[in-house]
């Protein structure tokens, strides 16, 4: 099993934290996002991940060994491959052609989940959906009676379904994927401008491919900050039983910790009310602080707060009052 993770795109919803890293290396109860989505994938597919390939921007070196790590901490080789021009997601998974070989997952790294299922990798191939209130925002799938997909419907204006595609997908034979996203490349098949992976779906539909759904519990979006501290509330929420949330290296002085909470290596909270619902990253330090609903990353500063619904970016300094913050990498800010 391969998984392949195109994840190229700028962020610049999510500006500025990634000004300084990609969206996807954004920690989420202290893992990076990306690492979250390659290990609940691996728990789903139930087999050995042989490879986890990632197809990103000119990130840099540090960031391509991140990714490596993340790789091999699910037991994987990784391989790094650059898309060079935003030209669409069909474009995006090709330029992993090399590792579209055998069983292949692919995973749009802005997203995050929650499943109950065990993946049927015996299915031709398999989309993953989460039913929505106004699928008009959506890519949705039709299904027959005998629960095979039949249509792949772009943001539809009339209601022809509530599943919406969540943005992961399993082929059985990664080759047979790639000769079909070859040919949209080939054959300038484009949609809105771009090669969209949607319409490789459809012509290997027509050739007889069979798509099953897969229906996830809850589909958790990192698009934009609030988005992103959502996802967080929510993840601490499942991962909330788990042992040492709190680092054994933290320190906690004077201090009301309101679970679920994670805290990070070596992470000074003192004086401060932190919880429920935040993530503390290694090496920061909290003071005189009220800290509720929020991502504060890692080697920062915060004094005299009382921050709530708010990301905290790196090597930040922050004294202040009530906020909803949104502070990038490497500012300092003294209300």
């Amino acid at each position: 099993m391969r998984i392949i993770v195109p994840m190229a795109g700028m962020g610049k919803r999510m500006r500025p934290h990634t000004l300084t890293i990609p969206k996807p290396l954004i920690p989420i109860a202290g893992k990076p996002i990306v690492q979250r989505l390659v290990e609940d994938i691996a728990k789903v597919c139930q087999e050995p991940i042989e490879e986890v390939a990632f197809i990103i921007g000119d990130f840099g070196k540090k960031v391509e060994q991140d990714l490596i790590n993340i790789a091999e901490s699910v037991g994987a080789k990784g391989s790094i491959y650059h898309q060079e021009e935003a030209l669409g997601t069909a474009h995006a998974i090709l330029c992993a052609q090399d590792s579209l070989e055998g069983k292949v997952v692919v995973a749009f790294a802005d997203t995050l989940f929650k499943a109950d299922f065990q993946l049927d990798t015996n299915a031709d191939g398999t989309i993953w959906v989460q039913k929505v209130e106004d699928p008009r925002a959506f890519g949705v799938i039709k299904l027959n009676e005998q629960n095979e997909i039949t249509d792949f419907v772009e943001k539809p204006e009339q209601f022809v379904s509530d599943l919406a595609i969540i943005g992961i997908y399993y082929f059985k034979d990664g080759a047979y994927l790639r000769n079909e996203l070859q040919y949209l490349l080939d054959n300038d098949i484009k949609d809105k401008g771009e090669f969209q992976l949607t319409n490789a779906l459809e012509n290997m539909k027509n050739k007889g491919t069979v798509f099953i759904p897969a229906l996830i519990s809850e589909w958790l979006d990192c698009g934009n900050k609030n988005a992103t501290v959502y996802t967080n509330q929510r993840y601490l929420e499942y991962i909330k039983d788990e042992k040492d949330l709190v680092a054994s290296s933290a320190t906690v002085q004077n201090s009301v910790i309101i679970p679920p909470v994670y805290i990070g290596e070596n992470a000074l909270i003192q004086n401060s009310v932190v919880g429920p619902h935040v993530s503390i990253g290694n090496n920061t330090k909290v003071y005189d602080s009220i800290v509720s609903n929020s991502i504060v990353q890692e080697s920062t500063t915060l004094k005299n707060g009382n921050i709530s619904n708010s990301m905290v970016g790196n090597n930040v300094t922050y004294e202040g009052h009530q906020s909803d913050l949104s502070l990038g990498d490497f500012n300092t800010l003294k209300e």
